[in-house]
C-alpha cells in the first residue's frame, strides 16, 4: 500500500499518539476501537479484564471557510473504565487527555513532530507515513442523563465523553525541496492525497458512456 491508501487517516494518526501518550502519562493501557455497538451492554464484550478502553467516533464538520485545504473535523471519544479503580483511573484519563489535547497549535505542532518520526503498521503488514498537516486542537466535554441511566443498567462503570476539534490539511502532490544551490524547488510526489495536480480532460469527439 501506498501513503495514498483510504485507510491512512487523520483520525489513525491522532489515535495512536494518544493512545501512546496516554499510556506514558498514566501507566494506564487503553485499547481504542471504532464505535460499534450500539448499546453499552453490547460494549462490555469489548472491555478488557478490569481496565480501561475507548471508543471513538469521527464527525466532519462543515467548512466555513472559502479556502477549502483546511478542513474542520471532531473526534468523539467514549472512555470507560471497569474495575475497583474505575474513578481514579477516569479522573487520570480526563486529565491526560486535557493536557495533552487542549494547547491549540502547541499540540499540533507536537502532533506534527511525534508522526514525522513513525510509521503506521496496517494489518496487511503494509507501512504507511503521516499525510496530515495539523494546525490546532480544542477539547470538549459532554455529560447527557442517558449516559449516567446507561452506566446504571450495566455494570458499575466510570465513563468520560469528550470532544476533540481539529483542523488540518491533506499534503499534496508538491512538496517544497531545495537544489544543491540552495533554491527553492518544487518536487512531485506520487502518494499525495488532494488533487492539486488535476488537468481537464482533452474533449472528446465521442462522449463516453457511463
Amino acid at each position: 500500500m501506498a501513503n495514498n491508501d483510504l485507510l491512512n487517516t487523520p483520525v489513525l494518526w491522532i489515535n495512536k499518539y494518544l493512545k501512546a501518550k496516554i499510556e506514558q502519562l498514566t501507566n494506564i493501557e487503553t485499547p481504542f476501537f471504532p464505535s460499534t455497538p450500539s448499546t453499552i451492554n453490547d460494549l462490555t464484550q469489548y472491555f478488557p479484564d478490569g481496565g480501561v478502553m475507548a471508543t471513538w467516533d469521527r464527525l466532519i464538520r462543515m467548512n466555513r471557510s472559502a479556502f477549502p485545504h483546511i478542513k474542520c473535523e471532531q473526534l468523539l471519544y467514549y472512555f470507560y473504565a471497569t474495575a475497583d479503580n474505575s474513578i481514579l483511573n477516569m479522573v487520570k484519563i480526563q486529565e491526560a487527555v486535557l493536557r495533552l489535547m487542549d494547547r491549540g497549535d502547541e499540540t499540533a505542532q507536537e502532533i506534527n513532530n511525534w508522526c514525522m518520526n513513525r510509521q503506521v503498521e496496517l494489518d496487511d503488514g503494509s507501512l504507511i507515513d503521516n499525510m496530515f498537516f495539523f494546525h490546532t486542537f480544542k477539547v470538549y466535554q459532554l455529560e447527557e442523563t442517558r449516559d449516567i441511566i446507561d452506566f446504571g443498567t450495566a455494570r458499575t462503570y466510570g465513563g468520560n465523553k469528550i470532544i476533540i476539534e481539529f483542523d488540518y490539511h491533506q499534503m499534496g502532490s508538491k512538496r517544497v525541496a531545495f537544489d544543491e544551490e540552495g533554491n527553492r524547488i518544487y518536487e512531485t510526489r506520487e502518494d499525495g492525497l488532494t488533487s492539486d495536480n488535476w488537468i481537464p480532460e482533452p474533449k472528446k469527439t465521442t462522449k463516453t458512456i457511463i
